[in-house]
Formats: structure tokens, C-alpha cells, sequence
């Protein structure tokens, strides 16, 4: 199929906007037009399945692909929770353009306000579908004024609705002037496109006017004959409401009930006629492998060499599928790929194509698709796979580490081994999760992003593997430094009976540049330290920088200079000179201002303007530096530097402050020292752990 007929569309909402019920209606209604005589009872089986099921679209799978008027779609789950990762960002990636979800009672919620921010962030086309018009409640013109005001977004309005609530009954088209009426059977075939009822018809004029208005502002030559009275054909107000939707200047917007099956069909025209295809969007830029952009762009081409993108690992019944999307180049079965993160190359097992609900063996795809790989033993979330012929990475990887661990355990004895490979499968999903367990407890410790991340992997085990665990408070990840130069000397010496060790070393240890980790350099003269030790004695002291010595701590940015030293022509060996400077760190170390350093996060609230004091003030309270803060459309964002050990609890505290309207994001930034209060409360903390382990 030609690249002009594919649409990779994400559709976004907030949880409980039908997001679900949208997207199996889209597949029963793409899947009955193309296998004629089965007909569905269109039960919504989906607006019962629990808050896991929320995330995914009903079919479990991350893409899934249907036909609409000779149209190819790939529809891509994106979650309706911002878990603050990696996730989100990598599904906005591999679309094209996206359907945003908005209830048509509950209006524009918080969660979609952060999914579309992303959205804007990531420059995806839109178009709106206000769903839900058949509930109690439902006002169209109202959530069309929200979009408005709260998004800051320039809803372009399509269709106007037939009745509300119970008399909801179709939509008026506003460009052929036609009303889509459905009768009560529930079924989405059953309608009949009639006259525009009586009473509706001014007002149908009214919006009318306003959309070819909006429209033709695309065209300077339409404008001028509209202006001179000259109405424009449909194919040309077409034509401009597809250059702004993609220019973003506008965002389509339709209405409808998913459930009911009333409307389903506009939006998905409207997919169709103003979505751009993959030909349309920005290219990514490619970057070489040290992470550096060549200049060079992933251009949709099937004859280019390959790049792909695999966005998401998702386990089921057939093994781990990992999701892909085609840039550049094709793919076939039995070909050999690299995958440029590991630097490793794998070969295509099988390629399957998820079309509704039935998997689809394909034999290759090609530039624009989205596909999903069986087989794939090292790929991981965002590794870019590519021609080994012609290495490039479409993204450099950034997998910040984890800054907050909790530990783990399940309730009942036999969970242990299923709860491990529950979470292994975890792993391979999200890089940003990591899990190690604790030698001396045998407890296993998750590590991760944040407190609603551990929150909803732990929901996960849950509820998806049928595991409960205990768990316990969540430790933030402190780290170890020194705050001042030493000069110092330390001699091994073992004497007794047989060859005896011998080593001395005089050193300098002193603080080293930020983020450098360990750096030894030696310049010792004369050989009073023979220079084939000098390797024993910097992994010596290399060997102590996992544990400091205020609480066991990993140490940071330490940089030891050996300056002279003794040796004994018989006693010394490199083992010698390793233990020497491993006693030398632990003598050193108290002396050179050991301090503790906790990790600091970059804070970004979101707040509606009559809140941000309060806000402010409480993150003043929790030791923040405010960097600064940007008056938007729908609110105030307010960026700040706070220790993450003040930010437990902190989603909470926000919603209270700001009667639910307030979001916040966080990430890791930098490690900085711990005031001596606080310092003094983790070293005591973490000895009476140790103590009553």
C-alpha cells in the first residue's frame, strides 16, 4: 500500500474517557467493513476490565492495525497514566498524529492536560473527539470552550451534535451540510444521512461560517475570493484544514458516543482527511554512535537503508513481542539486523502484524509500518535496530538511574520465584526499572524514577501476576564525597615466618571534578614504587569507592594521586600494594571531609494561577530551590530543585493544595551535599538497620 494511505495514530485521553470503548468500537467498525456477514453485538466488554486494561487497549497489544476507505491505520496504545518515564515520550515518538479523547461531561481532566502538554511537546497533529454526548450531563459546546481555555488549543468544530444526554441521536456534518442519524439498535452500520433538521439549520450556518472561515486563512488566494464572496469547494476547505491540522494551528473536532456506536465513522474520516501520513511529519534526526547528530534524517523511504525503532516489549501467550517502528528501509524475516545500543546483531525471527484482534504472519514490512517482532533476545525499550552496513541510532539512550528503592517481599512462600519472573518481565519492558537483591536479607529491593512509578509496578504485580507483596519504606539512593585535600602515607607490613608482604604508599586524595567518579594518576620518580604496581594500587583504592565510610554509601568524584611509596625487593607484590591502599582509603577518607550527598530532582508543578502561592510555600518548606516559573494558557508551571527525600507523599499534599488540579513531573538532576541535620538522621537510620539485621 502506498505510503500516502498509512496513519499511525495514537488515541489519548484521560483514564475513563473512553478511550478503550473508542478505540474496539474503531476495530469492530474497521473489521466489519472488511469481513462482511459478521456481525458483532457491539457489548461494551471493555469499560469493565480493571485499571491495568485501562492502560492497554482492549486487544492487550501495543499496535494494532485496520483499513478505513482504502486507509491503512496502525493504532498505538499510549498509557493514560503518566508514569513520569520513559513511556509516554516513546509512544508520542513513533506517531504521526493522534486522536485525543475528551468526555463529553467530565470535560478536559487534569491527565489529559499533561498528555497533551507531551503532545504539544512532541509537535503530534491531533484531531478531538468528544465522546459520551448519550451521559447525563454531556454539554459539547461546553468542553469545546474548555479545550479552548484550559489547553490553550484552537478546536476546529466539524460536526454539531443532534440532541443531548438520552436524545442524543447523530451529528450534523458541517461542510456537506448532512445529518448522520442512528437509530437505537446500538449497531454502528444502521443510519441514514437525511436533510439537516428545521430547527438546527441557523446554527448549522453559524459554525459553518466559522470553519471555512478558520480554513481558508490556510490559503491566501481562497482567502481573497471568500472575501470577495466566493464560497470554496469542499476539496479545497479540505485541503487547508489539512495543512493547519498539521501545521498544528488547529485541531479537528468531532463528537459522538463510542459506547452507543454514534459518530464513530466522521472521526475516522477526519483521520483519514487531515491526519498527515508518514511522509508528512519531521524526520528524526539520526545520531552516531557516541550519541552526536550526523545531520542526517530517518526520511521515510523503503530503499534507504534500514532504521527502526523498537518502542515498546510486551509479554502474552506467543512469548515477548517487541514493537517496531519502520523509519527507513525494509525488514524481512531471516535478515540480520544490529541493534546499535548493544552493538550486537540479531536476526529477524518473525514479523507479525496485529490486525483487530488475530495476529498476521508477515514475511517483511517496510518504511512507515509498525510490526511487532517474535523472537528478539537482546532488544530492549528504544534500542534502535538498523542495516549493519550502515550503523545509526535515531535517539541517544538516556536511562537516567534510579534515585528511590523500596524492598519488596511476597506474602506467601511460594510467591518468591513467580515474583521473579514477573519482574524480569518487567525489566525488559520499562529500562528504567531495575531490581537487585540484598545479600545479607535476601530481600529483593525494586528500584525506580519516583514514588508513583514503584506505586504502579507494584499495582502491576499485583494485579496482572496475581502477586501480593509487602513493602517496605521507600530509600532514597545517598552517595558519599569528600570535601577536602589530604597528603597522607600508609605501610603494610606482614612479617611472619615464610615470605612476608611489604608495600608502602604516600598519597594525596582530594575531591575530584564533578561526575568524574574515580581518577588516580601516579607521579612517583625514581622507582621507589615500581611501575608495575602501580595498577595494583589504583584498583586498591578503586575497589573501596562502592562503600563509604559514614554509612556504606557509594563514594563519588574522588581522585588519588600516589606520590611516593617504599618497596622490599622479596615482600613486595601486587597484592601487596592492593591491600595497602585499600586500609589507605578507609584511614584517608574520615579524614578528608567525608559528607553525604543526597540526589536532587528537577520538580515541575503544574498549578492553576489562584494556587501557586500555596504551592510555592510548600515546596519552600521542602528544602527547593525555585528556578523559576512560566504563566501558561491553563496555569502556572513552577520549576524547581528539591531532595527527593522531601518529595514522598508528594502528589497528595499537591491535590489537596489545588482541589485536584495539580500535576507534577520529576526527574533526577544532581547529587549535592546533605545538611548536617539531616545528614546526621540517614547515618543513624542505616546503623540501626545494619544493627538489627
Amino acid at each position: 500500500m502506498d505510503l500516502d494511505k498509512y496513519r499511525n495514530i495514537g488515541i489519548f485521553a484521560h483514564v475513563d474517557a473512553g478511550k478503550t470503548t473508542t478505540t474496539e468500537r474503531i476495530l469492530k467498525l474497521t473489521g466489519k467493513v472488511h469481513k462482511t456477514g459478521e456481525v458483532h453485538d457491539g457489548e461494551a466488554t471493555t469499560d469493565f476490565m480493571d485499571q491495568e486494561r485501562e492502560r492497554g487497549i482492549t486487544i492487550q497489544s501495543a499496535a494494532t492495525s485496520c483499513e478505513w476507505n482504502g486507509h491503512r491505520f496502525n493504532i498505538i496504545d499510549t498509557p493514560g497514566h503518566v508514569d513520569f518515564t520513559i513511556e509516554v515520550y516513546r509512544s508520542l515518538k513513533v506517531l504521526d498524529g493522534g486522536v485525543g479523547v475528551f468526555c463529553g461531561s467530565g470535560g478536559v481532566e487534569p491527565q489529559s492536560e499533561t498528555n497533551w502538554r507531551y503532545a504539544n511537546e512532541s509537535e503530534v497533529a491531533r484531531v478531538i473527539f468528544i465522546n459520551k454526548l448519550d451521559r447525563l450531563g454531556a454539554d459539547f459546546y461546553r468542553v469545546v470552550a474548555q479545550v479552548e481555555k484550559v489547553l490553550g488549543a484552537n478546536p476546529l468544530v466539524m460536526v454539531l451534535p443532534i440532541g443531548v444526554e438520552d436524545d442524543f441521536k447523530g451529528c450534523v456534518d458541517l461542510l456537506t451540510r448532512k445529518a448522520w442519524i442512528w437509530d437505537d439498535s446500538g449497531l454502528p452500520e444502521n443510519y441514514s444521512i437525511e436533510d439537516v433538521p428545521a430547527d438546527m439549520t441557523d446554527m448549522v450556518e453559524e459554525w459553518r461560517e466559522k470553519l471555512i472561515e478558520s480554513a481558508v486563512e490556510q490559503d491566501d488566494d481562497l482567502m481573497e475570493k471568500y472575501l470577495d464572496g466566493e464560497e470554496p469547494s469542499v476539496d479545497d476547505v479540505k485541503r487547508c484544514i489539512r495543512k493547519g491540522t498539521i501545521n498544528l494551528d488547529f485541531f479537528p473536532t468531532f463528537c459522538g458516543s463510542a459506547f452507543k456506536n454514534k459518530g464513530i465513522q466522521l472521526v475516522l474520516d477526519g483521520v483519514v482527511d487531515y491526519l498527515p501520513s508518514p511522509t508528512e511529519v519531521k524526520p528524526q534526526p539520526e545520531v552516531d554512535l557516541e550519541g552526536n547528530e550526523t545531520g542526517e534524517f530517518a526520511i521515510v523511504d523503503p530503499d534507504k537503508p534500514l532504521r527502526a525503532l523498537a518502542f515498546k516489549i510486551m509479554d502474552d501467550r506467543f512469548g515477548a513481542l517487541t514493537f517496531t517502528r519502520i523509519y527507513t528501509g525494509k525488514i524481512a524475516k531471516g535478515d540480520t539486523v544490529l541493534n546499535t545500543f548493544t552493538g550486537k546483531n540479531e536476526r529477524i525471527g518473525r514479523i507479525v502484524e496485529m490486525h483487530a484482534d488475530e495476529r498476521i504472519e508477515l514475511d517483511s514490512a517496510s518504511a512507515g509500518d509498525i510490526i511487532a517482532l517474535i523472537g528478539m533476545k537482546n532488544t530492549q525499550t528504544g534500542h534502535t535496530l538498523c542495516d549493519p552496513k550502515h550503523p545509526a541510532t535515531l535517539e541517544p539512550m538516556v536511562f537516567p538511574d534510579p534515585v528511590i528503592s523500596i524492598a519488596i517481599k511476597p506474602k506467601d512462600k511460594g510467591g518468591s520465584e513467580k515474583m521473579g519472573m514477573a519482574i524480569n518481565k518487567m525489566i525488559a519492558e520499562d529500562p528504567s526499572f531495575r531490581v537487585e537483591t540484598d545479600e545479607e536479607s535476601g530481600e529483593t529491593i525494586i528500584k525506580g524514577m519516583g514514588e508513583l512509578h514503584l506505586d504502579i509496578k507494584v499495582d502491576i504485580l499485583k494485579r496482572t501476576h496475581g502477586i501480593d507483596v509487602e513493602v517496605g519504606k521507600p530509600q532514597v539512593a545517598y552517595r558519599e564525597s569528600i570535601t577536602k585535600r589530604i597528603e597522607d602515607s600508609y605501610t603494610h607490613k606482614k612479617q611472619s615466618g615464610g615470605s612476608g608482604q611489604f608495600a608502602k604508599i604516600d598519597y594525596t586524595m582530594e575531591p575530584g571534578e564533578q561526575n568524574s567518579g574515580f581518577t588516580f594518576e601516579s607521579s612517583v620518580t625514581g622507582g621507589n614504587v615500581p611501575r608495575e604496581f602501580w595498577p595494583a594500587v589504583e584498583k586498591g583504592f578503586r575497589s573501596m569507592m562502592n562503600e563509604g565510610v559514614l554509612a556504606g554509601f557509594p563514594v563519588l568524584d574522588v581522585h588519588v594521586n600516589l606520590t611516593d611509596g617504599g618497596f622490599h625487593a622479596v615482600d613486595s607484590s601486587a597484592i601487596a600494594y592492593e591491600i595497602a591502599a585499600r586500609n589507605a582509603f578507609r584511614q584517608t577518607m574520615p579524614k578528608a571531609g567525608a559528607q553525604l550527598l543526597e540526589p536532587i530532582m528537577k520538580v515541575d508543578v503544574f498549578t492553576p494561577e489562584d494556587h501557586v502561592g500555596d504551592v510555592i510555600g510548600d515546596l519552600n518548606r521542602r528544602r527547593s530551590m525555585i528556578s523559576g516559573q512560566e504563566a501558561g494558557v491553563t496555569g502556572v508551571r513552577v520549576k524547581a530543585d528539591t531532595p527527593l527525600s522531601e518529595m514522598f507523599g508528594y502528589i497528595g499534599d499537591l491535590r489537596t493544595m489545588t482541589s485536584g488540579r495539580g500535576q507534577f513531573s520529576m526527574e533526577f538532576s544532581h547529587y549535592a551535599s546533605c545538611p548536617a541535620n539531616v545528614a546526621e538522621v540517614v547515618i543513624k537510620e542505616v546503623k540501626e538497620r545494619n544493627e538489627a539485621k
